[in-house]
């Protein structure tokens, strides 16, 4: 017995199969980076204009906090995505994608490593060992911030390979609350509830992109494997059943990760206005959008999380509204794609000066 799901897109008596949604949400992407472009190439457009100095290197620590910030989203991600595969009644938990957690954990602890040189040579790109002074790190509350980082991603590295990968949370929440207390010194006005904001603003982050995409590894791996089942046993019943089983679980997950991913996109909303509002003032916000470099990589930031948003809305509507509720995937697909440019820019904002604190 072949078993055949309906799908949304359909040809037509007369004409071919047409894939208007998929269209448009490459068109968005397209422009979404049109949109980015400029904050994506480096700090220097971005500082064009502005009369502000960046710090040297700028450039590759943009790219270190890049992959730090990648390095915790993927294996926090697939924590998140396990427990919620876990809700889902029926899912085929034994067919599970192959943990990414190892990697990201070696990329962010070679990341972590580079800044914590950086900030040993005195926020200087170091060009010889002699210029580091590693014990100096211990002084310092940025030194002992990277070292924690460093000390966390070979933590959570070691947990990921060990019998209980859910151990390597306690890690990662590290890695968060040192990024959530660096971007708040001490001098600042009210470093604590700038911090609290970051922490759950970073934690929401991760668990929103490294969620969505270990979700579609697993929704990917749960249909190959029912194939796969299906064809070993030529076809039969039981199996169609399996295969449908595997694809109702599927959108059971996307579903269920669509409702938390809301309850996230508006904690994320809520406390980056804030975040904003207590670096640029309300009356000053229009200007420094546009006369400074944090203004206007944190306008790119904002046109990339709009455009993530319709996408997910897109993935909602058709987990409702299509007949093939899978078919939610496409949107997804492309959310993910925005989503990394969102954590790139993300990196690129934390390496450009402050905006002006005009009173």
């Amino acid at each position: 017995m072949t078993l055949i799901r309906p799908t949304a897109e359909t040809a037509g008596a007369s004409g071919p199969v047409r894939r208007p949604a998929a269209g448009r949400a490459a068109a968005l992407l397209v422009l979404v980076a049109v949109a980015a472009l400029i904050p994506l190439l480096g700090p220097r457009p971005a500082l064009d204009g502005t009369g502000e100095a960046a710090a040297p290197g700028v450039g590759g620590i943009a790219l270190l906090r890049a992959v730090l910030f990648a390095a915790l989203c993927v294996p926090a991600g697939e924590l998140f995505a396990a427990r919620l595969a876990r809700r889902v009644p029926g899912a085929p938990l034994e067919y599970a994608p192959r943990s990414w957690a190892p990697c990201a954990a070696a990329a962010g602890f070679v990341a972590a490593l580079g800044l914590a040189s950086v900030v040993a040579t005195g926020n200087l790109l170091p060009h010889h060992l002699s210029d580091m002074d590693v014990g100096g790190l211990y002084r310092t509350r940025d030194g002992k911030l990277a070292l924690l980082e460093v000390n966390a991603f070979l933590a959570a590295g070691l947990c990921a390979l060990s019998r209980r990968p859910a151990a390597q949370a306690w890690p990662l929440a590290a890695v968060a609350l040192a990024e959530a207390l660096r971007a708040h010194p001490a001098p600042e006005h009210g470093p604590l509830v700038g911090s609290g904001l970051t922490l759950v603003h970073v934690t929401c982050a991760a668990l929103w992109t490294g969620g969505l995409l270990h979700v579609l590894r697993m929704l990917r791996t749960w249909r190959a494997s029912s194939k796969a089942e299906a064809a070993e046993a030529a076809e039969t019943t039981e199996t169609a059943e399996t295969a449908v089983s595997a694809d109702a679980a599927g959108a059971a997950l996307l579903g269920l990760y669509a409702r938390v991913a809301a309850v996230l996109f508006a904690a994320l909303t809520a406390t980056g206005v804030w975040s904003a509002l207590r670096r640029m003032p309300p009356g000053t916000v229009l200007d420094q959008l546009t006369a400074t470099s944090y203004g206007r990589t944190l306008l790119a930031k904002l046109v990339l999380v709009a455009a993530v948003a319709v996408l997910a809305l897109l993935a909602r509507l058709r987990l409702r509204r299509a007949a093939d509720r899978l078919s939610a995937c496409v949107p997804a697909r492309a959310e993910v794609v925005a989503l990394g440019l969102v954590v790139a820019v993300s990196g690129l904002l934390t390496a450009l000066p402050l905006p002006i604190r005009w009173s």
